[in-house]
């Protein structure tokens, strides 16, 4: 869309205020181009909310590391609850465009925003919860700092996107901010294949459940080359542990 408008020679819409001179999508996306706005944003949305489903059930089926508690969970759950709020926005504010319906236009675009913002946030508490199990898999500690990295910076941008919009004066730095978010959100959709690959090279070779490793004293396989519990970092690592008769709290860094 980006592309096109500027191939166009960078025109002025309708719903553009006076002084604005850079398109907001959602200007490129009221214009005869909404079909494709609509189409793209429907199929990108629903394609990231299987990503959630399809990751809370590889590690049901031991595909991916299993979640060792309830509040992981329900954490997942309502990761993947907020990700389909911010979808229902998406796709409603792409249909209600900012010409014929600008207040429900807006609306729509904080319920996509806040929506996939506080999923963020329920995923990156599952992942540091799952790191502190799992210190060996790298990988979750990664995925745990992206999605920490994604929600402070999305909510820094989406703030001075605000800000900047009721200016007048500001609406060009305002347009420019937006198609930061934009961008930034695809390279977080993007990120999630790194938490799909642990799946892949557990076809064969699940992941043990809480259970078994109990059983194993910690000692299940890995798919990194080390135990699927390290010795400071067992399924006791939210139980405290015993050493020379005294309790002993574990360490909680991640």
């Amino acid at each position: 869309m980006l592309g096109t408008w500027l191939a166009r020679g960078s025109p002025r819409y309708v719903s553009m205020e006076p002084g604005q001179t850079i398109a907001y999508i959602s200007d490129i996306g009221a214009t005869n181009l909404q079909p494709l706005f609509i189409a793209g944003s429907a199929v990108s949305v629903v394609i990231f909310d299987v990503c959630f489903v399809s990751e809370r059930w590889l590690r049901h089926k031991g595909r991916l590391a299993h979640n060792t508690s309830t509040t992981q969970k329900v954490l997942s759950g309502f990761a993947c609850a907020f990700a389909i709020i911010g979808a229902i926005g998406l796709i409603l504010l792409t249909i209600l465009d900012t010409v014929d319906h600008p207040t429900a236009h807006d609306i729509c675009l904080v319920i996509f925003i806040v929506g996939y913002i506080i999923s963020a946030i329920f995923a990156c508490a599952e992942y540091q919860r799952l790191g502190i199990h799992f210190r060996q898999h790298r990988i979750l500690r990664a995925s745990f700092w992206i999605k920490l990295t994604f929600i402070f910076i999305e909510i820094a941008l989406a703030i001075a996107f605000a800000a900047l919009g009721r200016t007048a004066s500001r609406r060009n730095t305002a347009a420019v901010l937006e198609w930061v978010i934009s961008l930034i959100y695809i390279i977080y959709q993007a990120h999630y294949a790194m938490d799909f690959f642990p799946a892949i090279h557990s076809k064969n070779n699940r992941f043990p459940s809480v259970e078994e490793m109990i059983e194993n004293g910690g000692n299940g396989p890995s798919y990194s080359g080390g135990p699927t519990f390290s010795e400071s970092a067992s399924y006791a690592s939210e139980n405290p542990m015993r050493a020379n008769g005294q309790t002993v709290e574990p360490s909680r860094n991640f």
